[in-house]
């Protein structure tokens, strides 16, 4: 048996998976101790399975785990207190960044301060040149000296990088050994064992994030697999990576960077498997809607996109982590998103949101603001007859008073329901924001793509934007609000890894194929270590190039032609034209990087056939009630997913209610359940 658990900022969802069962569970997310949610929704299903939660925990084998701890540590500032030990005279890799501004020309406010502040910045008396060679030795006595006046700064964790650490890594070697006898107990980060790539400032700022999460993550992580233990589980603990990967949760409390974007990297995995199962087209927008967030990536022939350039904030003057993540979009719209009045008195809907704690005002849990769940409960497109996620009974009128209130403030000309069908316009105006960014923005059309929509209130709100953007079809799956935590059984463990060798690619080729031969030997030693024989290792292997004289790279996949050199530089000429509308057959490029991804594949969740529990459409109808659109009140069905029969036509205006999530049909929409019980949704659908 294996579990999975996705920690929302609203709900923990937990996945049960038994042989070819799979079962779904949501408990409460509990922000002060994360651990009392997990357990409270493993409590459930142990429950159901008949079982003591010891029992139940002793069967499992596995538990998966993604969380959002990291990233709201950061978003919060409620990272360690934590030092840069740099070079003497590069003290502002962390100020000066690369020297771009989001908008060159706007000079109506300041730089952004650095992650670490200056204050804590210390010069380190040492220098290794570009080729490795000891400029400078390390003056072992001054160091101890600036040890002290980190002590005495009361740090938490420590930074380090150092100039060319990763032609030499001798010094940072040696500094890490004065830490651990100066400065016992405070954890610290090597920037080339962490990052051993080209360009200081992202190694630096790399080591930064890293070291400033290691004491919160090594602690939580702790925390949890004791409270595990302690429960009756014996099995493997692994989390979640950026990347979209697992890896064990040792590996991730040693470098807790790669949990940063660890929740939203599991949608696209999620989406892309399901579609394949489902037979759907290789080109998806996958979109998940939560209470805090709306996270969207673009899979585009199979293909889920990772970049590189993943910054916290702004491009250039956010923080950069310097690793490979899933390219995953968000914008702060869920259903906990808070409407609100701006200075000028016009109407906003989030970033802000209520969270877990207190929630929408109709959650009852001492919310008052209005959110747009509480506008959806408004309209009556979320019923008060069942409770959300199986816990929270939905109060109408709360909802009501919190919109009723802002329409108060608004000058009280506005009506109740009017304003809240424009707390959800703005709401998916804002959501529609992100998918133009990563498909038209990029040239893709949208009417190429499917939208797959999940997340508790994905659904709500799909048929809406897919009818803003122009997408013709949209796929709920089964299981919608706990369909990223299906994605954690869908990720195979990942080890990333990646050796700098600048120069001239046709002289470094020979040097390329001994660092992927070592590299390769590393990675299946470690697979086999874990478990995965030969059968299950799967490994890529891939190059970063550029044109000489170019100052960024771009990553070439190696085929199957391996390393011949007319292939690679094909490759990378065609590359070079779909980035950047141009191209140079006839200049030389250069070899930076050599990365290796090894995977250890892991059994998928099987596409079990749907079983229905009702014989026809009329069997699912469990009720009618009042459903507002465009501004009027439509008498509208009510269905019960797990009732509406395989075939069965949907048309709308029309609710479908489940556990976890509602599906909103607007008029002029209709829909068809498949073979796998996946809702699909057109324009217009023939019986």
């Amino acid at each position: 048996m294996r579990l999975a658990a996705d920690t929302g900022g609203t709900f923990t969802d937990l996945v049960v998976e038994a042989g070819e069962s799979v079962s779904l569970y949501k408990a409460p997310t509990t922000p002060q101790e994360p651990a009392d949610g997990i357990l409270d929704a493993i409590a459930l299903g142990a429950q159901d399975a008949g079982l003591a939660l010891e029992q139940f925990l002793a069967d499992s084998e596995v538990f998966i785990h993604g969380t959002t701890r990291a990233i709201n540590a950061i978003l919060t500032s409620t990272t360690a207190r934590t030092a840069l030990l740099s070079t003497r005279g590069h003290p502002d890799m962390l100020l000066l960044r690369e020297g771009g501004r989001t908008e060159p020309f706007n000079w109506s406010y300041g730089y952004p301060d650095p992650y670490i502040p200056r204050a804590l910045t210390f010069e380190i008396p040492e220098r290794i040149g570009s080729q490795g060679e000891v400029v400078q030795p390390l003056d072992e006595a001054a160091t101890v000296e600036v040890l002290a006046r980190v002590a005495d700064a009361g740090v938490e964790s420590v930074a380090v990088c150092l100039l060319w650490s990763i032609a030499n890594p001798r010094h940072e070697l040696a500094l890490g050994e004065l830490l651990r006898r100066h400065l016992p107990g405070v954890p610290y980060t090597l920037s080339h064992a962490l990052n051993p790539t080209l360009r200081e400032y992202r190694r630096a700022s790399s080591a930064a994030i890293d070291a400033s999460l290691k004491p919160l993550m090594t602690s939580y992580l702790d925390n949890l697999e004791r409270r595990l233990r302690a429960a009756g589980f014996g099995g493997r603990l692994l989390m979640v990576t950026s990347a979209g990967g697992v890896v064990d949760a040792a590996d991730m409390a040693a470098a807790p960077i790669h949990s940063i974007n660890s929740g939203p990297a599991m949608a696209p995995i999620a989406g892309r498997h399901y579609a394949a199962l489902d037979g759907l087209s290789e080109n998806a927008v996958v979109a998940d809607t939560g209470g805090t967030s709306y996270d969207v990536t673009l899979v585009r022939r199979g293909r889920i996109p990772v970049t590189r350039e993943t910054w916290l904030g702004l491009e250039y003057e956010g923080h950069i982590t310097g690793f490979p993540a899933v390219d995953v979009r968000s914008v702060g719209a869920g259903g906990g998103s808070i409407a609100w009045l701006d200075v000028d008195g016009s109407l906003q809907v989030g970033p802000r949101s209520a969270g877990a704690t207190p929630g929408p005002a109709a959650y009852g849990l001492g919310g008052t603001e209005p959110t747009v769940t509480d506008a959806n409960v408004v309209l009556g497109r979320i019923g008060t007859a069942r409770r959300l996620g199986g816990a929270i009974a939905i109060d109408a009128g709360r909802a009501r008073g919190a919109v009723a209130d802002l329409a108060r403030r608004l000058g009280g000309s506005m009506a109740v329901e009017a304003l809240a069908e424009g707390i959800l316009t703005i709401a998916v105006a804002r959501m529609t924001s992100a998918i133009r960014e990563i498909s038209i923005q990029r040239g893709h059309d949208p009417r190429d793509f499917t939208l797959i929509a999940f997340g508790g209130a994905g659904p709500m709100h799909a048929l809406a934007l897919a009818q803003e953007i122009g997408i013709p079809r949209v796929l709920v799956p089964r299981h919608p609000g706990n369909f990223s935590a299906l994605g954690l059984l869908a990720s195979d463990i990942k080890h990333d890894d990646v050796r700098t060798r600048v120069g001239p690619l046709r002289e470094r080729l020979a040097v390329a194929g001994d660092l992927f031969a070592e590299m390769d030997r590393a990675a299946r030693h470690q697979l086999e270590l874990e478990g995965f024989a030969a059968p299950q290792q799967r490994i890529l292997r891939s190059l970063d190039l550029r044109y000489h004289g170019q100052a960024f790279e771009l990553n070439v996949a190696l085929g199957a032609d391996g390393l011949a050199l007319d292939a690679i530089e094909a490759a990378f000429h065609q590359r070079h034209l779909a980035a950047y509308g141009h191209a140079s057959p006839g200049a030389a490029i250069e070899l930076v990087n050599a990365r290796l991804a090894a995977y250890g594949l892991v059994p998928k969740p099987s596409g079990e056939r749907y079983r229905s529990a009702g014989a026809s459409i009329d069997d699912a109808l469990v009720a009618r009630r009042l459903i507002w659109f465009d501004g009027a009140p439509h008498d509208c069905p009510v269905w019960e997913r797990e009732r509406l029969p395989e075939r069965g036509v949907l048309r709308g205006p029309a609710v479908v209610e489940e556990f976890g999530a509602t599906t909103v049909v607007p008029p002029g929409w209709g829909g068809v359940v498949d073979e796998h019980g996946n809702l699909r949704f057109e324009r217009a659908v023939r019986a």
